[in-house]
């Protein structure tokens, strides 16, 4: 008989265990990670949890505040949260994100004021923007109450602001527009994007890209702007935008001398910045977006202009800095030159509204006007009941246009700013619309002064209206608190780093005092006029709370 020898069979065996073995601790260590919560902090009741969890809760607070609160196109911060981080019972609107109920829905805790000591520090700027008040529903925008359309086969016009290009065209990219939005830069999309009540929509996809091309893009033409009393420059883009850049006529941390008059007084590039931001955070969005951006004097201006009258005027300072003075009613001269540091100018860079022979826009007078004199008193200066006849005064006499001065009022109150002589309107849009609050070049100028005639319109009427005042309330509230807000949105600015903010910090100060003024100051109408409980009352400030935006 043969005998056989059968493989042994102990070694596959034993293989195949310890195969199994492994398999089943591979499974339980990813089922152990998958049960670590990924936002510890994000409940306020953790912190009752191990010293572990409280360091990874901290670390990952920290890392949520550091990062962009905005959509991945929006590099420059300015845009509300997205919409994936608000809660599922919330309605989609042209303006935004709703909530369905307002009175149920709950804010996440802001600046770690929330109960708990484990609590998150979370955005104050993206909390404020959560906010009801700033989602508010609106009904589709009607065709008619777009500024611009698209014409097929337009021609350009000789009085347009292309004609400020260079005609070798140099550095200009070969644009391919159509009728898709998709197709067209930025700067043509915001454009597109003005409509009867506002300058863009809250939220706005396109503001991130927008405000980013304007601090990066690179710049083929630079001439001076005609018209204005002091320096500014139009820059041209290759992709065809433009924008006016006002250059730093002093440092951001310089008050004003006391002993200038509000006429005399300089443009300061981080007051347009920051003018920008507080509009939008009063949710008015009338002013154009404005960033900060450093330029060479030389690669950025000098060679690429085509002015030869601003050409002339560069020259070298005596420590070696390349300065320059342009032409102009004040300030263009060698003794206020503007200066490199050696080539390296910083300043504001403001997107500049569609042209002229697209959309005009008219130029209105201010009721409250100053007289530009250093004896002479304007009429509203003079007259306590000024505001009679304004109201009795066309366009003032009906719609919001009172209103909307009053909101114009009280943002130039919050800033300081005494130089409002006269504000614009798209002219297609008749009396119906909402006023373009250009020119802010000489607010924040003083901190350590407030100057209570700019509330005259709000003083003398009695009239706000409801939104704005809604709004101010909210800003008053410790847990969000204006200074902190506005720190926080110009703390996204490319120009402001920790030394040196584009605000100094008695600005920012300054802007909590003189809101507690305004409110005063409506709390005062309200009790002088019994509340305003008479809705057919003239000077009532409660009947035009009926006037939303």
């Amino acid at each position: 008989m043969r005998w056989v020898r059968r493989p042994r069979r102990s070694g596959t065996i034993c293989l195949c265990v310890a195969s199994f073995a492994l398999l089943l601790h591979l499974l339980l260590l990813c089922f152990a990670f998958s049960s670590i919560p990924q936002t510890q902090s994000c409940n306020p009741s953790s912190s009752s949890s191990s010293s572990s969890s409280s360091s990874s809760s901290s670390s990952s607070s920290s890392a949520r505040r550091d990062a962009p609160l905005h959509p991945a196109n929006d590099t420059s911060g300015l845009a509300p949260p997205p919409a994936e981080t608000t809660p599922p019972d919330t309605l989609k609107t042209r303006r935004g994100v709703v909530p369905r109920d307002s009175k149920a829905r709950r804010h996440p805790p802001v600046g770690g004021e929330a109960g708990g000591g484990g609590g998150v520090s979370v955005s104050k700027l993206q909390a404020f923007f959560s906010h009801p008040l700033y989602n508010l529903p609106s009904p589709a925008v009607p065709e008619e109450d777009w500024l611009l359309r698209v014409k097929p086969k337009a021609q350009p016009s000789k009085e347009s602001s292309l004609f400020w290009v260079s005609t070798l065209q140099d550095g200009y990219e070969d644009v391919q527009w159509n009728s898709s939005s998709s197709s067209h830069p930025p700067w043509l999309r915001f454009h597109m994007g003005i409509s009867r009540w506002e300058l863009y929509p809250n939220p706005d996809p396109n503001m991130g890209p927008l405000v980013q091309q304007l601090a990066t893009h690179h710049i083929v033409s630079a001439v001076q702007k005609s018209g204005g009393t002091q320096l500014k420059l139009v820059m041209s883009f290759p992709n065809y935008g433009q924008a006016i850049f006002k250059p730093m006529k002093q440092e951001r941390d310089e008050e004003t001398n006391f002993n200038l008059y509000y006429f005399s007084d300089f443009e300061r590039h981080n007051a347009e910045i920051a003018a920008f931001h507080l509009d939008r955070i009063l949710g008015y969005r009338r002013i154009p977006p404005v960033v900060g951006r450093l330029v060479d004097v030389v690669k950025d201006i000098k060679d690429v202009t085509t002015d030869h009258k601003l050409a002339r005027t560069f020259f070298s300072s005596p420590v070696g800095n390349t300065c320059f003075y342009g032409q102009c009613s004040y300030y263009c001269s060698t003794e206020h030159a503007v200066c490199g540091r050696p080539t390296a100018l910083e300043g504001s860079v403001a997107l500049m509204l569609p042209d002229l022979s697209l959309a005009i826009r008219r130029t209105w007078r201010s009721p409250w006007r100053r007289s530009y004199s250093r004896s002479k008193l304007a009429k509203w200066e003079t007259e306590p009941d000024y505001c009679s006849t304004v109201k009795k005064t066309a366009p003032y006499d009906k719609g919001t246009r009172l209103v909307d001065v009053v909101d114009l009022a009280i943002l130039d109150f919050l800033m300081s700013n005494m130089d409002r002589h006269h504000y614009e309107t798209f002219e297609k849009f008749g009396n119906d619309t909402f006023l373009l609050h250009l020119d802010n070049g000489r607010a924040f100028g003083r901190h350590s002064k407030d100057e209570p005639s700019i509330l005259a319109p709000l003083r003398q009427c009695c009239r706000i209206r409801r939104s704005t005042w809604l709004r101010l309330r909210l800003l008053a509230l410790p847990h969000f608190r204006l200074s902190d807000v506005m720190r926080e949105s110009l703390g996204r600015d490319p120009l402001s780093v920790a030394t040196t903010p584009l605000l100094a910090e008695p600005h920012l100060a300054a802007l909590d005092r003189r809101l507690t003024v305004v409110l005063r100051a409506v709390n005062r109408c309200l009790e002088e006029k019994g509340g305003g409980e008479d809705d057919n009352a003239e000077v009532s400030v409660r009947c035009d709370w009926s006037i939303v935006e």
